[in-house]
């Protein structure tokens, strides 16, 4: 926005805007309305319906007002005779080749065209219905969400123009020209069988019916709004849930979210309807072997046998017996009450998180050098990266809404660095090219950023200034010492690395010289046996060129699931208290001791895989999994579903009987995230208000499950409502102290830590000092793991997502979405394909030391040679049978993005 002002008169109203601002926004800043159809704010100034014309003083004609710039001593008149008669003119021209079956339209009350055609005072159409027309264009019915009806097209371009603009995908076009422009989705094909990725975007653009959702077609216009934040990746998107009675009419990105800004992805805008499902369990359920049928109880009859049982397993093993798991799909209340059960009313710390097996590396990594458990930018800040290094995640398809703004910076000049085994989007996509791709070996993640530091280093590259304000001398001089070593050089790190040294020179040239540069990193970076070093190592890169502390900078982990970060927040490791506190400090233990009325275990807990290796020993008993489905998340299944299968009690909470059910003696149904109330927090540390649309379907909020089963242990806990437990959590954890529904309702969200000092949250962290004073570097020494391609098995697998299905799918493959993906498949070289008689949509056998299973082959250069690649979203791939118990040094992560494996044609 321009500090210099300009003074026009608008309607004989004097009013001050900045240079630059259009006339039509102007008028608003003024209160003066003028009719449009092609420009919204979330589009540039396009210009084409020529409604919004206005008449200004010594201007020949009648210009738009969306691309008029104002100019001082501008007279501007938005009513008069001539004005009113050419847009009356215009809508004159629309409507002459548009239906007239307003009534029975589904966009009546809620069309653009229709409320323009009224701001304009059109009474007649002069033009008649007769001659050429579009009104019998056939619909497109294609895509599962919405449909494409030409024959109500006005060809704004506003679809066209938010595909572009605010998506990035450029899957629409305008095709012919005059009378015969039309809408076109990719080379004139169908919306499904189109580039199209069912954003919404064009959807929500759309004045007219033209582009409508199939859920209003079917339920008609909605009646009430309730805003709240979606629960799949950790981009945390905020949407208006538009309602009718306690049924959503449609999900609508909400303009205002911080962290989306009216965007969204065909998850969060149409895969709701799972929370609705005839599969979703409603009533406890029991059974006292897994092999018996279950048996529909109430809640009192479910909570008392779950409670009974874990105390008799715990009267007969001992307090160490039996543990829990906390979900990264609930709220931020929600777990930290299941910690607060497990080490007040069990008695003891083991509890953890799936955020271990994808984040925990990042926990300990980023506090380990800058003092914080989390990223250290918002989403907004790329707008100001002019180097922008991707490593280990393919944002396109795990946090699009995010890639999009990225996309967006990258058509504007950004430079673009990809590492990552496999060619993911980005390196290649519509108006993008990556500067450099380095497609490492999978397992060789350390030696390449420690190659790039190398050459930092070693050319002199180094920000002195930044290093000597602000990091420790000491350490730096160490790590220097070590990463200028011959044998972290990009020509020694290429012969195992399968990185070309002149590449990774230019890229690290780029990074440290290519003015704002910031690292955004996924599970391609934790899930390794080296994950923690190789956070460490990127934090080591950015603090030796200094960039972090500012707009377009930083280390930006991209979260995978809605609440991963808020799980770590909330204490869900063994060994740390929520704030990331360590259970062992006895100052901070006494803190909770006092307000939780009793005394805690010193000692940490079993981490997931200890709770699991313990079980097969004999020794661990009994487990609460909220929220979860380890049996097919985690590694190595069949150590996974032995370990359950050998305990005495196994409760589940979650929505449907998953694969780990099939082994729980108890199962506590869950709450959609549009019945639960609370708080998610995203990647960027955005704390967000989930608000319930509609009441439990259960006819409990499984916050209130957790406190009855922990009352039944002989712990009480009484809440009365969600806001309190978030008042018990402010109170306790510091970057969470001045974080309340009530503030969250006033200023919508915030990013912590939040508390006096920064009462609206922390956009970016560490811009003075680093959270623990100063950097640290560290030194990350490169060490092979320990799974390596052999004779036997000389491929190496690695995992990861596709757009339109989630996680392991329990949500989304109860969706329409399985119409773009309905089975994982083996992505496979050619080359290697060749060699082993296999073509494309060839079953497969895909086998490792642990375990096989088949899948279906697509051959693709998406690959090296030598490296396969697959998806884990559906059950009966089973993809964790084959991946391996190794894990992360110091966080025990699992290493999924590193096996070993053989791969021949099956049957």
């Amino acid at each position: 926005m321009s500090t210099t002002t300009v003074q026009l008169t608008i309607d004989g109203i004097a009013i001050t805007v900045p240079a630059g601002t259009s006339v039509m926004h102007a008028a608003r800043s003024a209160g003066v309305a003028i009719a449009k159809l092609c420009a919204t704010d979330s589009l540039q100034a396009f210009g084409s319906c020529r409604l919004c014309v206005v008449d200004i003083a010594g201007r020949k004609g009648l210009p738009a007002s969306c691309t008029t710039p104002v100019e001082e001593g501008m007279v501007v008149r938005t009513q008069t005779e001539k004005v009113a008669r050419v847009r009356r003119n215009v809508m004159e021209l629309y409507i002459s080749d548009h239906p007239l079956d307003c009534l029975t339209c589904a966009a009546n009350g809620d069309c653009e065209l229709q409320d323009m055609a009224g701001a304009v005072g059109l009474r007649e159409v002069r033009y008649g219905m007769a001659g050429a027309n579009h009104l019998q264009a056939k619909k497109d019915e294609s895509n599962p969400y919405f449909t494409f009806d030409p024959a109500k097209c006005i060809v704004c371009s506003r679809c066209v123009r938010a595909c572009d603009e605010i998506q990035g995908t450029f899957a629409l076009s305008i095709t012919d020209r005059g009378f015969g422009s039309k809408v076109s989705a990719g080379m004139n094909e169908s919306f499904l069988a189109s580039e199209c990725v069912s954003c919404g975007a064009c959807v929500q653009a759309c004045p007219t019916a033209t582009l409508t959702e199939k859920s209003v077609i079917a339920a008609g216009q909605p009646d009430r709004t309730v805003k709240t934040t979606c629960a799949y990746c950790g981009v945390g998107c905020s949407f208006n849930a538009e309602m009718k009675g306690n049924d959503v009419v449609r999900m609508v990105p909400d303009m205002s979210g911080g962290a989306n800004e009216g965007h969204s992805c065909v998850k969060g805008r149409f895969a709701w309807g799972y929370a609705s499902h005839r599969d979703r369990v409603l009533a406890p359920m029991v059974r006292e072997q897994i092999t018996d049928a279950w048996r529909e109880v109430s809640w009192d009859e479910a909570i008392a046998y779950a409670a009974g049982r874990f105390r008799a397993i715990q009267a007969q093993h001992g307090r160490g017996a039996i543990g829990g798991i906390s979900s990264s799909r609930c709220t931020n209340e929600e777990v930290y009450l299941v910690q607060k059960m497990v080490r007040a009313a069990f008695g003891n710390n083991n509890i953890d998180t799936c955020a271990r097996v994808c984040h925990s590396p990042t926990g300990y990594g980023l506090k380990q050098t800058f003092g914080t458990s989390a990223g250290t930018q918002d989403f907004k800040s790329v707008a100001h990266a002019d180097v922008i290094v991707v490593i280990g995640a393919n944002p396109t398809d795990a946090h699009p809404v995010f890639a999009s703004r990225m996309k967006r910076r990258l058509r504007q000049g950004a430079k673009l660095i990809v590492i990552d085994p496999r060619r993911i989007d980005l390196v290649r996509s519509p108006h993008i090219q990556a500067a450099y791709h380095l497609p490492l070996r999978p397992g060789t993640n350390v030696a390449v950023i420690n190659a790039m530091a190398h050459v930092i280093v070693t050319e002199g590259l180094v920000h002195d200034a930044f290093v000597a304000e602000r990091c420790d001398a000491k350490s730096f001089a160490q790590w220097c010492d070590f990463i200028a070593l011959p044998e972290n050089s990009p020509e020694a790190t290429e012969a195992f690395s399968g990185v070309p040294a002149d590449d990774v020179r230019r890229a690290a040239r780029l990074y440290a010289t290519g003015g704002n540069s910031a690292i955004y990193y996924g599970l391609g970076v934790t899930e390794h046996s080296q994950g923690s070093t190789m956070v460490m190592g990127i934090a080591n890169l950015a603090m030796a060129v200094g960039q972090l502390g500012r707009e377009g900078t930083g280390v930006n982990p991209l979260r995978g699931q809605n609440n991963v970060q808020g799980a770590c927040d909330m204490g869900s490791f063994p060994h740390e208290l929520p704030g990331y506190r360590h259970i062992s400090d006895d100052t901070i233990r006494a803190q909770f001791e006092q307000s939780w009325h009793v005394a805690l275990d010193a000692e940490p807990g079993l981490r997931i895989p200890n709770m699991l290796a313990s079980a097969t020993a004999g020794h661990f008993h009994g487990i609460f999994i909220h929220g979860e489905d380890i049996a097919q998340s985690d590694p190595d299944t069949k150590h996974v579903t032995d370990a359950l299968r050998a305990m005495e009690l196994v409760v589940v909470q979650d929505l449907f009987l998953n694969e780990t059910a099939k082994y729980a003696h108890v199962f506590f149904p869950g709450t959609a995230f549009l019945e639960k109330d609370g708080t998610f927090t995203n990647a960027e540390r955005r704390i967000n208000r989930v608000r319930p649309v509609m009441p439990p379907r259960t006819g409990l909020s499984e916050w209130e499950i957790v406190c009855r089963l922990s009352t039944a242990m002989g712990y009480p806990m009484d809440y009365r409502n969600a806001a309190e437990i978030m008042d018990e959590i402010a109170s306790l954890t510091p970057t969470f102290a001045g974080v309340s529904f009530a503030h969250l309702d006033r200023v919508g969200s915030v990013q912590w830590p939040c508390n006096d000092r920064t009462p609206l949250g922390t956009r970016i962290m560490h811009e003075d000092a680093f959270v623990r004073g100063k950097g640290r570097f560290l030194i990350t020494q490169y060490v092979p793991t320990d799974e390596k391609s052999t004779r036997r098995f000389p491929l190496l697998l690695t995992t990861g997502r596709v757009l339109s299905q989630y996680n392991v799918g329990t949500a989304t493959r109860r969706t329409a979405n399985t119409v773009w993906h309905d089975e994982d498949v083996l992505e496979i070289h050619p080359h290697d394909a060749e060699v082993r008689g296999i073509g494309n949509g060839d079953h497969v056998h895909v086998a490792s030391r642990k375990g096989a299973i088949t899948l279906h082959a697509k051959v693709t250069d998406r690959v090296a040679p030598g490296i396969v690649y697959t998806t884990f979203h559906h059950p009966d791939s089973s993809a964790n049978v084959i991946t391996t118990e190794y894990s992360d040094w110091a966080t025990n992560c699992p290493e999924y993005k590193v096996t070993a494996v053989e791969v021949r044609p099956g049957d």
